[in-house]
């Protein structure tokens, strides 16, 4: 295996790597997920009722979630942030060295303090921890030792403990960080449950990017900017192409007295053309569906993708409340979205 690396800016250099290192590396990679996620199924072992009491007080607190931490623990605690923040606990990040340097001034009257700690026993946390004791607010400790000066002084403590890092020397945070982020995974989903927190709230959080859009864009949203091809059941099928070319959306629906009573695709035109060349008689009624399928004008858009998905079909005609008809959606109109 050629492996690049750069000597300078302008050449590219190899070294081989042996096949028997590449076997290692396939080892290596499998032991550390295996490792990892051994750890992770151990929790289930740890968790107990200090957990269900820790997450009944942060429920019925009238205050924010202060997640803070130092060095690894650090960054998952801003992971955590922005968990807890997306489904709907309201949370600051706050860096444990930083707090005791002026950002105590985050912790307010009835926030709770989740603080992380593989050891429980680092300087920065010993110092932390007795001022926010001493302002009154509650601290909820995840810790791999819960004998750790931080386990012994937090009001509810949480067992993160792991028998050995992914690490071959041991020391590397790994697998400790993962049973860190993996429970307050935990914390914030009983907390979204708890909150009967739904989709809706959630796209409230999301309203970027296609997450956003698959919980908030409506049928209404895609139709209006689309033509409204339609023919009546007696036009000729010449009419039929012109309608479906000028309108550019591969289908038309057909109308009788002002009522949806059918839809022809480019589809059932090359089929029709591909068995007769005689046109000239054929109207609309000859070969239009007369099942159409059909979604309702203030439905989700990811709704009409997953009907579209379900009949494998490329167009789905849109009704109003009335079950009048009113436009087309294209599959390229949700694949524009990002939907699909």
């Amino acid at each position: 295996m050629l492996v690049p690396y750069f000597k300078d800016i302008t050449y590219y250099h190899y070294n081989i790597i042996p096949l028997k290192k590449t076997n290692t590396i396939l080892k290596t990679a499998k032991e550390t997920i295996l490792t990892e996620s051994n750890a992770i199924a151990n929790l289930t072992k740890l968790i107990d009722d200090n957990f269900e009491d820790a997450i009944k007080f942060i429920f019925n607190s009238k205050g924010r979630v202060i997640v803070t931490g130092i060095g690894k623990s650090a960054n998952i605690a801003t992971k955590i942030v922005a968990t807890l923040n997306s489904t709907g606990t309201p949370a600051i990040f706050m860096h444990a060295a930083d707090a005791i340097h002026g950002d105590l001034g985050n912790v307010q009257k009835n926030d709770v303090v989740i603080c992380i700690s593989k050891s429980g026993n680092t300087p920065e946390i010993k110092v932390l921890v007795p001022f926010i004791r001493n302002y009154g607010n509650k601290i909820v400790a995840i810790t791999g030792n819960i004998d750790s000066y931080l386990g012994k002084n937090a009001d509810f403590t949480l067992n993160a403990f792991v028998e050995k890092e992914a690490c071959p020397n041991n020391l590397a945070p790994t697998t400790s960080t993962t049973a860190q982020l993996v429970l307050g995974d935990a914390i914030a989903i009983c907390l979204l449950n708890l909150r009967g927190f739904t989709g809706q709230d959630f796209a409230k959080y999301h309203p970027g990017g296609a997450l956003g859009k698959r919980l908030y864009l409506r049928v209404s949203d895609l139709v209006k900017n689309n033509l409204v091809p339609k023919v009546e059941t007696t036009d000729s099928i010449s009419k039929v192409i012109v309608e479906i070319s000028e309108k550019r959306v591969g289908v038309t629906a057909v109308m009788e007295s002002d009522e949806l009573v059918g839809i022809i695709t480019d589809g059932d035109i090359r089929r029709m053309l591909s068995k007769t060349p005689e046109i000239a008689a054929i109207k609309a009624s000859d070969i239009m569906g007369t099942k159409p399928k059909k979604i309702a004008f203030d439905a989700m858009a990811i709704d009409a993708l997953n009907t579209m998905e379900a009949n494998n079909i490329s167009q789905i005609l849109v009704v109003n409340d009335k079950k009048k008809y009113v436009g087309v959606i294209h599959i390229h109109d949700l694949i524009k979205e990002g939907i699909f």
